[in-house]
């Protein structure tokens, strides 16, 4: 026994080595646009972007692959976003009023985020909280201070990075106010401190501009101010011009002014404004920015300003340079934006739902394709579909499609370049293909830190809508005022939710693509170099098979076009099945070596033959009680009553069981046995007992699940090609399917024929199907084995069919489908399979070892990894919050241990199993070089070098004095003498 229990301890212990090598959990990196952006800063020194958002994140962004994330602990947005100058660090004003420090700290050779100090302003006592309420904040070009507008009118002067107020310094409202003329003050009051600018080329002074209209500048050396700006109209930001001679200053009324500096105080007779769009009422300029070119006129850029009645709605950046003027018409609201001086010269533009990169060196001034932040919800997303080790020759024809479709973007390189990646290249080519609500699909580069847009498909021109083709949405009306100019890709309106794609699934191996939409349409799409017109007919299939007493309550099916479309290069269809009741599609797959495609829907489902373009299979899995299969997703009425219903029959029946158990048992003592014993033979100690699913409930012939495989159907001794369909009812159907010779598959029709059906005990939903081949390894992928990129399978040993319902995971032998062994997930902790996928993981010791895993996300938000074939729970581990049900409906595996999921509409969360393919940002950002200076060591006053050798030398007299009476101390000191050591230490200190 000893001996036995030595081996298995053993067993276990090299098992526990192996999971360390095949399996560990990272949230490695996340993909799209962040979600509510609130804040925007640039680092020209670094050339670096930070965003900061509503929820309290601070991301940075640089060269592609360059990208950093910060959270704040306090659940507060980020208002504003600066760096220091010529410095790796940046500052952060929350709207709680905190003000907190960051830097990018080398570590190991990269660089890392962290927060390194915070800061909120405290004033006197008494005094309400308006006084240090900040409203603006200016990084002073030393590098070594902040200047803090507030609510009161103070600006306050705090040395960095160590948060020190400098009290002496500041710059109270009372000093203001003694030095501007009386008729002004005595007319208004100053309000907060709006905007606060450095002269460019004298960074003792800078302009206090305040809400009122009032601009003050101050010179920091003398503590004076040395001229008054006396505007009227309320302000709404200040910029001082690169020589220093002029402020320009934009006002609520959509003015902006101009202003000389040197000159004495002006009047307010003085004050000319420009009101660039007319006379009628305007929208305030809420920032202005002036740079002067090397040749030419300067560029004058600034938001706002709109004809309020008019085009009050519109979010609008103005460009103005000479006779050029533009209009930037942006589709969401405009957070901030900044203008890159290098080459190449950019305006950059953060709205609420995208970041825009205009080309201001390019005549027309086009847009440049961001390499990140692309918005991922441009429509919003309805599915998901990732596709691993994608072959070259595929790669590069969907890229060679791509390009002809983004012929109107900038020639010019990504403007912001800071920062080293330094990840190694990807190993293999990786595609996420996301479906939209208006009919598109798009590709995307997913083989690295950046999610790179490649391609996009559109379905909608198949279908008549009622959007025009023909309309160009991004040129304006000749002669129209103001001169819009659509920009951006976000648009959130969809022409007919019916167009939304459901289902996707790509062989990359022979380019075949069949997506699935809304209004029960499925298109199969070859992927063409050139450009073709052609007419797709649609194949309509009846689920219902002529079932009567059933009326489709949901929305009807698109239109098809009748005459012919022309497509562009890309993936172009060829065929169109269309089935009717037009429900949503909720399962499809693709076999291209078979030339099939099966469908599923709540109603039942079909396989479809797109050479011979016929159907070979249909069956109706509808249920003749469920009538709530009957109405769409886009129907009106909900079967409320239906529900309630159900919910009340639960509970009845259940009281109806216990009922009869009290009435047959002869005392309660006698009751309590019974219960007890039944327990004890029924369920495992750890399990608790799982109520059987009516066959009544809702959608139990919605189909889940559909798979194709070669496998033992009618003996062990003759493999044959078959469909496995799972359902919502837990039913699983088989059919066998027979092929002409292949000399006649052109002709002949493919046949199938009902061969298995099994139904689960518990009626539980089927979630997933795979056959195991005689190794215990799934079956490959079709054409897998012809690409030489997959062993053929064992057709020697017995085959098993492992089904994975929301409840269990079952094998069953093959070809006579008896249970063999099975794995209980909602007995032991309740949780439910929402996501499977099968994936390997290789070793990080040995390149040849790995294993076959089945990946599993549960309604829990877990990730659990299940051997196979033996079926036994690896490791888990939680991945996403229980509340985040979209997060988890959203999910996607890949095959090589790694997964997407949906952390906002416009953000997927990348995270991985396995210890060998890890996508993860590797970066290093240096400090720019200082002027006479290393470039390790920012320089620092004279005071602060003092006052840190003075800490040092009499802090280490202490410490060593604190030692050497500690060991001088007898080893039996009282308490009281090492307390009286422990004195001297932190007086020290």
């Amino acid at each position: 026994g000893r001996m036995k229990r030595l081996r298995r301890h053993g067993h276990e212990s090299q098992r526990d080595r192996l999971k360390q090598e095949l399996f560990q959990f990272n949230k490695t990196v996340e993909h799209g646009f962040p979600h509510q952006p609130s804040a925007l800063g640039y680092s020209p020194s670094l050339q670096l972007l930070a965003i900061g958002t509503r929820s309290g994140a601070i991301k940075l962004y640089g060269a592609p692959g360059v990208e950093f994330m910060g959270l704040h602990d306090e659940n507060a947005a980020v208002t504003q976003v600066h760096f220091l100058p010529r410095q790796v660090e940046l500052v952060t004003l929350l709207d709680d009023n905190s003000l907190h420090m960051w830097t990018l700290r080398a570590h190991k050779g990269l660089s890392e985020l962290l927060e390194i100090g915070r800061f909120t302003l405290t004033g006197p006592p008494g005094a309400p909280p308006s006084v240090t309420r900040v409203t603006a904040v200016l990084a002073h070009s030393s590098g070594e201070l902040l200047l803090l507008g507030t609510e009161g009118g103070h600006v306050f002067i705090v040395e960095v990075p160590g948060f020190r107020e400098l009290e002496e310094r500041n710059i109270s409202l009372d000093q203001i106010s003694s030095s501007v003329p009386n008729d002004y003050i005595g007319r208004r009051n100053l309000e907060h401190v709006e905007a606060l600018q450095e002269n460019p080329v004298n960074p003792n002074q800078v302009v206090i501009g305040y809400g009122r209209g009032l601009m003050v500048i101050w010179d920091l050396k003398k503590r004076c101010a040395v001229q008054h700006i006396p505007a009227t109209q309320q302000l709404e930001s200040v910029w001082w011009t690169e020589d220093g001679s002029y402020i320009l200053s934009s006002h609520s009324d959509g003015s902006y002014c101009r202003w000389m500096v040197g000159e004495e105080d002006m009047n307010e007779e003085e004050e000319k404004s420009d009101i660039p769009y007319g006379h009628f009422p305007c929208k305030a300029i809420s920032k202005i920015v002036q740079l002067s070119t090397k040749e030419g006129p300067p560029f004058l850029v600034f938001s706002g300003g709109m004809p309020r009645a008019s085009y009050g709605d519109r979010h609008c950046i103005t460009v103005i340079h000479g006779k050029t003027h533009v209009a930037l018409d942006f589709t969401s609201r405009i957070i901030d934006f900044f203008v890159i001086r290098e080459d190449p010269s950019a305006l950059v533009v953060l709205v609420e739902e995208e970041l825009v990169a205009i080309d201001l060196q390019t005549e027309g001034w086009p847009v440049i394709q961001a390499p990140y932040l692309v918005p991922l919800h441009s429509s919003a997303i309805t599915c998901s579909h990732h596709i691993s080790v994608i072959p070259l020759k595929l790669w590069e024809r969907i890229i060679a499609a791509g390009h002809l479709q983004n012929t109107h973007y900038s020639k010019k390189p990504w403007p912001i370049t800071g920062g080293q990646n330094l990840a190694p290249d990807p190993p293999q080519r990786d595609l996420l293909l996301t479906g939209h609500e208006d009919g598109t699909v798009h590709f995307w580069d997913a083989s690295g830190v950046c999610l790179y847009p490649l391609y996009k498909l559109s379905t909608a021109g198949v279908f008549h809508t009622d959007a025009d083709p023909n309309d160009n949405m991004n040129q304006g009306t000749e002669g129209e005022w103001p001169p819009f100019r659509k920009v951006g890709c976000f648009d959130p309106y969809s022409d007919d939710p019916r167009l939304g794609i459901q289902k996707i699934h790509l062989c990359k191996y022979s380019g075949y693509l069949t997506v699935a939409g809304t209004a029960g349409q499925i298109l199969v799409l070859e992927l063409n170099d050139e450009a073709a017109e052609q007419t797709v007919e649609a194949k309509v299939v009846d689920l219902l098979q002529g079932q009567e007493g059933f009326r489709w309550k949901g929305h009807t099916q698109l239109d098809v076009r009748e005459e012919p479309v022309l497509f562009p290069p890309g993936f172009q269809p060829f065929a169109l099945v269309q089935c009717q009741p037009p429900a949503v599609v909720t399962a499809l797959t693709l076999h291209s070596e078979w030339k099939l495609v099966a469908f599923g829907t709540s109603h039942g489902f079909g396989v479809y033959d797109y050479q011979q373009k016929n159907s070979v299979l249909i069956k109706c899995t509808l249920n003749p009680s469920d009538q709530l299969a009957m109405e769409g997703p886009l129907s009106r009425v909900k079967s409320i009553k239906k529900s309630l219903r159900q919910s009340f029959r639960r509970i009845r029946r259940s009281r109806v069981s216990l009922r009869n158990r009290v009435m047959h048992a002869p005392s309660l003592y006698c009751l309590k046995c019974s219960i007890l014993s039944n327990l004890h033979c029924c369920l495992a100690p750890v399990q608790r007992k799982i109520e059987a699913r009516s066959s009544d409930d809702s959608f139990t012939g919605l189909v889940r699940m559909l798979y194709f495989a070669d496998t033992f159907l009618s003996d062990s001794s003759h493999h044959t090609p078959s469909l496995w369909a799972g359902t919502n009812g837990g039913c699983v159907f088989a059919y066998m399917l027979r092929f002409p010779p292949v000399e006649h598959r052109a002709d002949e029709p493919v046949t199938a024929h009902p061969a298995k059906e099994i139904q689960l005990m518990h009626r539980a939903p089927v979630v997933g199907i795979v056959v195991l081949d005689g190794r215990g390894t799934p079956l490959p992928e079709p054409l897998e084995v012809a690409h030489d990129l997959a062993r053929s399978p064992d057709m020697q040993g017995s085959h098993h069919l492992l089904v994975i319902s929301e409840e269990q995971f079952k094998v069953f032998t093959l070809p006579k489908v008896s249970a063999k062994m099975k794995l209980k997930l909602t007995a032991v902790d309740g949780s439910r399979v929402r996501r499977v996928g099968v994936a390997w993981f290789g070793s990080s010791r040995s390149e040849d070892y790995g294993e076959n895993g089945l990946l599993v996300l549960t309604n829990q938000g877990d990730v659990h990894v299940v051997s196979l074939p033996a079926v036994k729970m690896q490791v888990h581990y939680p991945c996403i919050r229980r509340e985040d049900v979209s997060g988890i409906a959203s999910c996607v595996f890949t095959k090589h241990g790694q997964g997407f999921y949906l952390i906002s509409p416009s953000e997927f969360e990348r995270f991985s199993l396995s210890t060998r393919h890890l996508v993860e940002p590797r970066c290093l950002v240096e400090p720019p070089p200082q002027s006479g200076t290393s470039t390790q060591h920012r320089p620092r006053p004279a005071y602060r070098y003092a006052h840190s050798e003075m800490l040092f030398y009499y802090g280490s007299y202490y410490i060593l004095t604190v030692f050497m009476r500690l060991s001088s101390l007898p080893r039996n000191a009282s308490q009281d003498g090492g307390h009286d050591a422990g004195k001297v230490f932190f007086r020290g200190l």
